[in-house]
């Protein structure tokens, strides 16, 4: 009788697991598109890249790249720079010019530092959530490829 209990408690256990996967294939990407909260986090941090200098030197992120950071873009002296697409999901990433792992923040507070010669937002601050939580809106659906190259 309690093989049998057991049993059944592992097919409701098996039932629950595919269920919960199947949510997670199917409703989480979909919920985290949808839910309010993070949705105004996006809106703030794409607004944040179109339009705040962060004191610096009059640019902003889509002085360079341009059109939400989709398309490839150029630097100012005119080499290209990869898409943003799917900055999100090649972090953390090996920095051979400093010669470390670096996140996703640090890269962001890197580039307004030193192209935008602005003042980085700091580590954990609304505006560096907002930037990056924009920049993973980017690259929804792709596969984690952390190290990977830009596109």
């Amino acid at each position: 009788m309690k093989l049998i209990k057991r049993q059944a408690r592992k097919t409701i256990t098996l039932g629950a697991a595919l269920s919960l996967l199947s949510l997670c294939a199917l409703g989480i990407p979909q919920a985290a598109a949808t839910e309010p909260h993070l949705e105004k986090a996006i809106q703030r941090g794409q607004a944040l890249f179109a339009h705040e200098t962060f004191g610096g030197n009059g640019m902003t992120c889509q002085s360079c790249h341009v059109d939400g950071g989709v398309p490839p873009g150029k630097l100012p002296n005119g080499t290209a720079i990869p898409s943003l697409a799917n900055a999100a999901v090649i972090f953390p990433r090996f920095n051979p010019r400093a010669n470390k792992v670096i996140t996703l923040d640090d890269q962001v507070r890197n580039c307004i530092a030193r192209a935008l010669q602005g003042q980085p937002p700091a580590y954990g601050s609304e505006q560096l959530m907002q930037l990056v939580s924009y920049l993973a809106s980017l690259a929804q659906g792709k596969p984690l490829d952390i190290n990977g190259r830009p596109q």
